[in-house]
């Protein structure tokens, strides 16, 4: 296999590496370390932030690709000299899914069926022509009686019983034997990580014999698909929220703090760009770099790294489009610190302005950025949703649940209806986001001082 690093990879590890160098620097601080115990020392602070590793490390596992090596043509002369690879790029979590996303169907198929959903053509023993339900490929061949598939079902789900609470026992056990007297609730943690492993065990398991969610048009696996879009999910999110905060951050705090002509460009620059309607702006941009890479095709050696390029030029396009909101809350919230009673002090020491920024106003913002980091996450994950419905999205080579959602919107006004490339979009984007929601709302309340301030009164 040959290993391939793309530039969205590389940057999920960068921002992961930068992350965990933050939290072990919040150890050093008291105060910070004391906030950071109110959020997780409750049982859902922990078990939403439990929620939220999975999913990154879901997308981490969907980062690590390789490509295949061919196999060498018979009789060729120079087959031993060279190697040629697949231009499918496969990942680590393709391998962790037992092949799920290689079994293709022809077309829809409901969840657990046996049969495709859509009749046709096909032809008796006697050659004569009539139009059917046909087998499925991979679903049920096992079975020499169709009628026992239900207890088939139970009969494997039992079997993956014990192989996954194996696995929970090796991923569980070390943490309970370091963690068991820690004052933190990771009962509530080990719960859903247990419900995780042993849910991952089961779908691998079952998948090899059904399609748990039923196949698409394409006859591919629909939960194989929900899967494969938490690396862009997560990605996007994130990303997008990090290009957004330096520009909305650096430009509040100068307005806030310089006031006069600097407040008067930036809500000058916030109030324009409010003006324009999001969606039509990010659809133009978006347009415009597809233009550019279509005029410059050599610039990429396989499709992968041109739906790569465009998805990152979207989660730039995002980031630098939405951050008015930020910036007016900075704004608001500089202006008010820069009159309390210690900055003014400082002023008349002579205190530079770079060191009340640093050592003043941004302490006193970083809730404010905390808190929104956390919401906006969650809402660019249903924006993304939200353009690929329009057409202006991820590549449709990639994963991603607003693809998905694109595709199955003509399909609930069949009769009957398919509704299961919906729900597995639904669900997955559902609980990344509510995980991410109430996240948001623990971090306001331990980093908000008059949410604290209110919870004191009210105590």
């Amino acid at each position: 296999m040959k290993p391939l690093i793309l530039w969205s990879d590389a940057l999920i590890f960068l921002l992961v590496a930068v992350l965990v160098l933050f939290f072990l620097r919040l150890r050093h601080d008291p105060q910070i370390r004391a906030r950071w115990g109110e959020v997780f020392g409750t049982r859902l602070g922990m078990t939403t932030f439990t929620v939220i590793a999975v999913y990154v490390l879901v997308a981490l596992l969907d980062s690590l690709h390789f490509r295949r090596a061919l196999e060498p043509v018979e009789g060729a002369a120079n087959a031993s000299a060279e190697v040629f690879y697949d231009n499918r790029v496969t990942s680590v979590l393709d391998l962790m899914l037992g092949g799920m996303g290689e079994r293709f169907e022809r077309t829809y198929s409901a969840p657990f069926a046996l049969y495709s959903f859509e009749k046709q053509n096909m032809q008796d023993a006697q050659g004569r022509d009539y139009r059917d339900f046909p087998r499925l490929r991979h679903a049920g061949q096992h079975l020499e009686n169709l009628e026992d598939k239900w207890r088939d079902i139970a009969a494997l789900s039992l079997g993956a019983l014990l192989p996954g609470l194996l696995l929970c026992a090796l991923v569980i056990g070390p943490q309970w034997l370091l963690l068991r007297r820690s004052h933190l609730p990771w009962r509530a943690s080990w719960w859903v990580q247990g419900c995780v492993v042993c849910l991952w065990v089961w779908l691998v398991a079952i998948s090899r014999y059904y399609h748990v969610l039923g196949t698409d048009l394409g006859g591919t696996d629909v939960a194989y698909q929900s899967i494969k879009g938490i690396r862009t999910g997560v990605l996007l999110g994130t990303l997008a929220t990090l290009v957004m905060l330096p520009i909305a951050v650096t430009l509040g705090v100068l307005a806030g703090y310089f006031k006069g002509w600097v407040d008067d460009i930036v809500q000058y620059l916030y109030t324009t760009l409010s003006s324009i309607p999001g969606i039509l702006l990010i659809a133009a941009s978006v347009l415009l770099f597809q233009v550019y890479i279509d005029l410059n095709p050599d610039f990429f050696a396989i499709g992968m790294e041109k739906a790569d390029a465009r998805f990152l030029a979207l989660c730039f396009i995002l980031g630098v489009t939405s951050w008015s909101t930020l910036c007016r809350l900075i704004r608001a919230e500089t202006l008010k610190i820069s009159q309390l009673g210690y900055v003014q002090a400082a002023h008349a020491f002579g205190v530079s302005h770079t060191r009340i920024l640093s050592r003043h106003v941004l302490p006193n913002v970083v809730h404010i950025i905390l808190i929104t980091f956390v919401l906006e996450f969650s809402a660019l994950v249903l924006a993304e949703a939200v353009l690929s419905y329009i057409g202006v999205g991820i590549d449709p080579s990639m994963g991603s649940w607003g693809n998905m959602i694109n595709g199955a919107r003509g399909e609930l006004s069949r009769e009957p209806a398919i509704w299961w490339t919906l729900s597995g979009a639904f669900f997955f984007m559902f609980v990344l986001v509510l995980a991410a929601n109430l996240f948001a709302d623990l971090v306001r309340d331990a980093f908000d001082p008059r949410s604290a301030t209110g919870a004191r009164g009210r105590a």
